[in-house]
């Protein structure tokens, strides 16, 4: 084997930001949307830790006709001078070298969101061009950049006014990005997110793309109270008081608001420095261990629990609450798989300290509160130990009746997960269609009788008692609650298919929101899928086509003609027999499947409480601001 040359003229040397172009990926995660709207979080970012330095009230942000985006505060403006290091303006080192900012040192920013972030260079990196404006001392400065590289020198105007801070406008490079079309419902989200989070800041967001003019203004003096009651107006709060803690100690802050609902699921969302720590860490583990341990000694000083009684778990006691965990520190440390869980492990010793103290403090100070909530906790526990007893008793059944599988399950032959699929069917009228039309091979039939329970209402002990939800659970192998393990899933597409009508997405909603509240990891590993079967079925000349939509039927239809064509459409998925059903819906090579994800668990929670929950008053709204959106209503 000829041996190649390894050398200095082998090793690339990517000068300034090329590698920030030719890697994305490492900076912002992905080239796809979540990469595309982060570039905005980092410019948003800045102007919010201008905000916690105490030098910013106001961030405005507008996505403009032309694809750009601009992002404007009232802060003190990014410096212009020469910077000592590189011999270039402050503000164009800032933009053009990685990690330069004044969050490294110490010096310019005492707690900051954005040292988790990869800077405004990174943005600057990734746009077609890029404008920076800087009101300061009075002058208006500018400079234009293409694609992290400056094109023109920094530019002086004399100001017509006192006014200070940044405006950073810039627009996506299209041969980086898959997609270059902004979001304004993802980019509202986060904003209203900071506005709670930061209660000193006021965020006007305004669309100026044509047809899509709208102006939101967030600001909410409340913080953390008016974020609970946000996450709770979809719910029943069980107490009207929401319990507010906001407290500094040791240059850090921690602030916490908790109210209980009558739902039956938790509902505890943790952040570090305005970053949303989905994986929880240091801060989270320090509040529910010190909840656990306020509630336990509450309730026995009290006699709620005698002696004899075990204590309440901390799955009892977190039954119904709504909770928001906030704490600012100078210098966080992430890990954990997506950098999002805070690994500074004071932070765990100093949350506990103040949750004990002035939770403890709340409970004694109300004690009708404090009743209403241990009572929430023991029915909890109550209902644990009957779902716990419910599934001891599904098991023995399985070991008794000498079957691991449910009779109505038509399996594959194939063990091996990643290969298999299981298709969970609308009645057996479709499900006889897909047994007969099916792979053996990979593809497994679950007929479901009716519309399964409404899990959004119910507590897990009756949740295994229905017939259908057992199947389905004995069928995935993977358990629920306690003990779910996802390694003993026996199906990597976990294929929903139900009729094109209002029934088949009302069973589609019932099923999701099972998954969600119970087998959530299902949804996250990218496992659900709905499966989308053909609206129409188009016959001319003894030929048969599909349309999975009425744009590809008015295609169809002007590319075969209309004279003598037969137009029929499909009411269910037993209307189709073996072979129509496999080749529309279920052929690997042909079908169209509809992959479930779940971009954030807040926006995912809201929804499915929207809908499936008991307050009919929000779901309402959301079917009057939705429902122009809808063309046709099949009913």
């Amino acid at each position: 084997m000829a041996k190649h040359e390894y050398g200095a003229d082998q090793i690339q040397v990517l000068e300034g930001l090329e590698a920030v172009r030719k890697r994305p990926g490492m900076y912002i995660g992905s080239t796809g949307t979540r990469g595309l709207h982060h570039l905005v979080y980092e410019v948003v970012d800045n102007s919010v830790d201008e905000a916690l330095a105490g030098n910013c009230s106001e961030i405005y942000v507008s996505l403009n006709n032309d694809g750009s985006v601009t992002v404007r505060d009232n802060g003190r403006g990014i410096p212009v001078e020469v910077h000592p290091k590189t011999g270039l303006s402050t503000l164009e080192t800032v933009l053009t070298v990685l990690h330069a900012g004044g969050k490294f040192g110490g010096g310019g920013y005492k707690v900051s969101g954005g040292l988790h972030g990869v800077g405004v260079s990174v943005v600057n990196a990734l746009s077609d061009w890029l404008v920076a404006e800087v009101f300061r001392d009075g002058k208006i400065y500018r400079q234009e950049y293409k694609r992290g590289v400056a094109t023109t020198k920094l530019e002086v105007f004399d100001g017509k006014s006192n006014e200070s801070g940044t405006a950073i406008t810039f627009l996506p490079d299209a041969s980086i990005f898959d997609e270059t079309e902004f979001s304004y419902e993802t980019l509202e989200f986060r904003f209203r997110e900071l506005s709670f989070l930061n209660k000193v800041i006021k965020i006007e967001f305004e669309d100026k793309r044509e047809g899509l003019e709208k102006t939101r203004t967030f600001h909410f003096t409340g913080g953390l109270i008016e974020y609970v009651k946000y996450l709770n107006k979809t719910k029943t709060a069980i107490h009207p008081q929401i319990i507010h803690i906001d407290k500094v100690a040791d240059d850090c802050t921690i602030e916490l608001a908790l109210q209980y609902t009558d739902a039956y699921r938790e509902n505890i969302y943790s952040f570090a420095n305005n970053i949303n720590t989905h994986e929880g860490g240091s801060h989270l583990s320090g509040f529910k261990t010190a909840l656990t341990k306020v509630m336990n000694d509450y309730a026995r000083r009290n006699n709620y629990l005698k002696e004899k009684d075990q204590n309440l778990s901390g799955e009892d006691i977190r039954e119904g609450l709504t909770a928001i965990i906030s704490v600012k520190l100078p210098e966080p440390q992430f890990e954990g798989q997506t950098k999002t869980k805070l690994g500074n492990t004071f932070m765990r010793g100093l949350v506990d300290t103040i949750t004990n103290e002035e939770v403890g403090a709340f409970m004694e100070e109300n004690p009708s509160v404090a009743r209403i909530i241990i009572d929430k906790c023991l029915r909890a526990q109550r209902a644990r130990e009957a779902a716990k007893k419910a599934r001891e008793l599904t098991r023995r059944k399985s070991v008794l009746e000498n079957t691991s599988l449910p009779g109505k399950l038509a399996d594959c032959s194939e063990k091996s997960p990643e290969k298999s699929e299981i298709f969970l069917v609308e009645g057996d009228s479709a499900g006889g269609s897909a047994k007969g039309g099916r792979d053996r091979n990979i593809q497994a039939i679950l007929p479901l009788r009716g519309k399964i329970l409404n899990v959004e209402k119910s507590r897990l002990d009756k949740i295994l008692s229905s017939e259908e939800i057992k199947n389905m659970i004995t069928a995935f192998g993977c358990g629920i609650g306690d003990d779910f393990d996802i390694e003993k899933l026996r199906y990597h597409k976990i294929i929903i298919m139900t009729d094109a009508d209002v029934d088949g997405a009302h069973i589609r909603t019932l099923l999701l929101t099972f998954f969600f509240r119970y087998m959530r990891p299902l949804i996250e590993e990218g496992y659900v899928y709905a499966a989308q079967p053909p609206l129409f079925k188009i016959k001319k000349n003894k030929k048969e086509f599909y349309a999975y939509d009425e744009r590809q039927l008015n295609a169809t239809l002007e590319e075969v003609g209309r004279q003598g064509t037969e137009v029929s459409r499909y009411k269910g998925l037993g209307e189709m027999n073996a072979e129509q059903l496999w080749e529309t819906t279920m052929d690997p090579e042909s079908r169209i499947l509809l992959q479930i994800t779940v971009d954030d668990a807040i926006v995912a929670d809201e929804v499915f409480s929207m809908l499936m929950g008991d307050k009919v008053a929000p779901r309402r709204e959301f079917i009057e601001a939705n429902a122009k959106f809808v063309k046709n209503l099949d009913i």
